[in-house]
């Protein structure tokens, strides 16, 4: 099955691709990450009217909905944009919904909100924060784009968590960048010592839920367009590097090999949109189609990373050859907030595998 896109849908991520590429080319990218410089982009990203896509018109954003926020992340992943603070707020904001006028900064004015959640695991429970909103108290490891946050939403408790809101720029709270071979996102280490929050309304029980499932679709789509590009680079590259006075591109293990990516793409395309549709029309079947787009995209495009290694041959190990940035972001991306195997389970958990159980 093919997931066709509506005029519109198509028209926007048109748009949004060229202007990162008139944003985010490669050189201008390698200079932000070799000074390890992620506001730059961030900024224009903000400023420029693209970080309330596909979020509701009421709260300030600028309509559509995960679809959009998935087309918006294959572009980003695309280009291998520093997108992490953008992927971090979009997976809080359904967390603001009872709080609009905290939802309506972070729309307008890119306050960066991020979730507090392991960036290793499914985000669904509690993360051992324990206290009230006069005093919180704990650690979260690994939280993705922390160190870029204005605010955390934290689930505080176990299996059925309260969130608050904390501002990071006050006593209490210390964050510890950690370094990531993926160099286009960050992560780091969250620290609470009598913090202070805001209790957040929950707006039902299964809001970090639908975190869990907004995240695994927009990895996937990231992930999407990593591979894609990747393919367009070893495409090109086997197409100009020659073998005995012939493209090695004209060999026929190499077509081989092109093929399975090309075949990995175009199955990732329909298995993210899907996903993204029926997580945000909140279908029946959403947690299978979510769990399966981040399993099966993001496990090709970790190994289509490895094809493309192996097609560009020693170049493609060189810290010069931009590739390298693309395989490190694959590689992560499978491992963002579950590995394939983590959402394999929760998939089989859903699916009555043995007749009759």
């Amino acid at each position: 099955m093919r997931w066709e896109l509506s005029a519109e849908q198509a028209d926007f991520r048109a748009v949004l691709a060229d202007w990162l590429s008139g944003t985010c080319p490669p050189e201008t990218l390698r200079g932000w990450l070799d000074a390890g410089d992620h506001a730059s982009f961030e900024e224009r990203f903000v400023g420029e009217g693209w970080f309330g896509v596909g979020s509701p018109e009421d709260l300030g954003g600028e309509g559509g909905g995960l679809v959009e926020l998935a087309l918006a992340a294959e572009e980003l992943g695309r280009r291998a944009a520093p997108s992490a603070a953008w992927l971090g707020s979009m997976l809080a904001l359904p967390a603001l919904a009872g709080m609009p006028e905290a939802a309506k900064a972070l729309l307008a004015d890119g306050v960066t909100t991020v979730l507090a959640s392991p960036a290793g695991v499914v985000p669904t429970a509690g993360t051992g924060v324990t206290g009230d909103g006069s005093r919180l108290g704990g650690t979260v490891g690994t939280v993705l784009a922390a160190d870029r946050a204005h605010r955390l939403v934290v689930p505080v408790g176990g299996a059925r968590p309260s969130l608050q809101l904390v501002e990071v720029d006050q006593p209490g709270v210390r964050i510890r960048a950690r370094a990531l071979t993926d160099r286009s996102r960050s992560v780091a280490d969250v620290e609470l010592d009598g913090a202070h929050g805001t209790a957040i309304p929950l707006v039902g029980p299964e809001v970090l839920e639908v975190a869990a499932l907004r995240a695994a679709v927009l990895v996937a789509a990231d992930a999407l367009g990593v591979m894609e590009q990747m393919l367009d680079t070893t495409v090109e590259y086997t197409l100009q590097r020659k073998q005995f006075g012939v493209p090695i591109g004209s060999f026929q293990a190499v077509k081989h090999a092109a093929a399975e990516m090309l075949v990995k793409v175009e199955s990732a395309r329909s298995i993210v949109y899907l996903a993204a549709a029926s997580v945000g029309a909140g279908h029946p079947d959403a947690p299978l189609h979510a769990a399966a787009a981040k399993a099966q995209v993001c496990g090709a495009a970790s190994a289509a990373a490895d094809a493309a290694l192996t097609l560009h041959g020693a170049i493609g190990y060189t810290w010069e050859h931009d590739l390298q940035i693309f395989y490190k972001r694959a590689k992560l991306d499978a491992e963002l907030f579950g590995s394939p195997a983590a959402w394999n389970d929760r998939l089989a958990d859903r699916l009555a595998l043995i007749p009759g159980a």
